[in-house]
């Protein structure tokens, strides 16, 4: 396959690159069939990618991050991670992406100096709670309420579908501390052994199944207010703010989901005979094949255009959900396609294209749907 656009990406992309590539053929790749059946993956994994700087990518250069200007960086390491096969596994180990950033942007110094030096170091992980129950992708009437007493706030409330949300030390939660609607949102942080603050079961998914996925319940916890990010009901600017990268993270793991089922497929087509010649041979196949070829160089470019933009400074509100929802219908179509080259070893658990499908489905949901999405950039169509 190409190798993707040195216009994007200098020397210091391609160290990442290589030192990443190396973290999974090394540390991940061998083990990773075994964890994905366990259904989790040591913990001592974010310590070793917090040791080789990965957890860092993207994070304040005053806790020894590589600062939020340089994307390609975070491109870089987020496709090679990518490689391990394992998407549950790559979101569990990238939670501090959606949930660190936050604390960084609108948190207090101590706050500050308390948490993110052990998360980037790998030794404490951290998660993002934002969906409800009953509210899904609508964030503007999430429910958990959070009020003031004094200098604390009681929290009650639940959370689901909370990514490292089994065994994280540290929670990013989202809370309504005023009226209906967006403006009434604020957003606190919430320690693992706070009174009142529980984790209910390891949610059991149709895919991810590496990634830890679960319940949180909270019954009159009580948060110090000093845990709050930015100025009480402030908080839906950042969540806003936060879904930009986590789009293009999203992208980026549709278009390499689809760039590893095409190489799959294009391995399996050259070995693989059926009415005496190589399927490769085949008409149908040969232009299955450039079809999902073609989905998969464009949504990669793509994603690098409004990677770019953002590395510029640029708001790219529209574009990335564009992005986001180009790259996971491609994502779509090319993991259908190849279990159905694949036929019936393709519905095998042995086989990756299998995961791969089972893994793509969650791309168009998280994040914000495809639907969301839609919304989104007809809003800033002026619809």
């Amino acid at each position: 396959m190409p190798a993707p656009s040195l216009d994007y990406f200098n020397d210091t992309h391609h160290m990442v690159r290589e030192s990443t590539r190396r973290f999974v053929k090394d540390c991940i790749t061998p083990h990773v069939t075994e964890w994905e059946e366990a259904g989790t993956f040591p913990r001592a994994l974010y310590r070793q990618a917090g040791e080789l700087g990965l957890l860092s990518i993207g994070h304040p250069v005053t806790y020894g991050g590589t600062g939020d200007q340089d994307v390609f960086l975070k491109v870089a390491a987020s496709e090679e991670l990518m490689r391990c096969g394992s998407a549950g596994l790559v979101a569990s180990l990238g939670s501090l992406d959606i949930a660190l950033p936050p604390v960084w942007r609108m948190g207090s110094k101590a706050l500050q100096d308390r948490i993110v030096p052990g998360v980037l170091a790998g030794n404490e992980i951290m998660a993002l709670g934002i969906t409800e129950p009953g509210a899904g992708s609508d964030v503007a009437n999430l429910r958990t309420r959070a009020i003031r007493d004094g200098d604390d706030y009681i929290i009650n409330g639940a959370k689901t579908f909370i990514t490292s949300g089994i065994r994280a030390d540290h929670y990013t939660v989202a809370v309504r501390t005023g009226e209906p609607g967006y403006n009434g949102i604020s957003l606190l942080v919430i320690d693992r052994d706070t009174p009142g603050f529980s984790i209910g079961r390891n949610l059991e998914k149709m895919g991810w199944w590496a990634s830890d996925t679960a319940e949180l319940f909270f019954d009159q916890c009580r948060v110090p207010a000093s845990n709050l990010l930015g100025p009480e009901n402030s908080g839906f600017f950042t969540i806003m703010l936060n879904f930009q990268m986590e789009r293009l993270n999203l992208s980026i793991m549709a278009y390499m989901t689809a760039q590893l089922a095409l190489e799959q497929c294009l391995d399996y087509v050259r070995t693989r005979e059926t009415f005496g010649k190589p399927l490769a041979k085949h008409q149908v196949i040969r232009h299955k094949l450039a079809e999902m070829a073609t989905q998969v160089e464009v949504a990669r470019e793509y994603t690098y255009r409004c990677a770019a933009r953002m590395a510029a400074g640029e708001q790219v509100i529209k574009e990335i959900s564009m992005a986001k929802n180009f790259a996971t219908r491609a994502s779509d179509m090319v993991t259908h396609e190849a279990v159905q080259i694949f036929g019936g070893m393709g519905y095998m658990r042995e086989s990756l294209v299998e995961r791969l499908y089972r893994d793509n489905r969650i791309l168009s949901i998280g994040g914000g749907t495809h639907e969301i999405m839609n919304e989104i950039i007809a809003k800033q169509l002026g619809l």
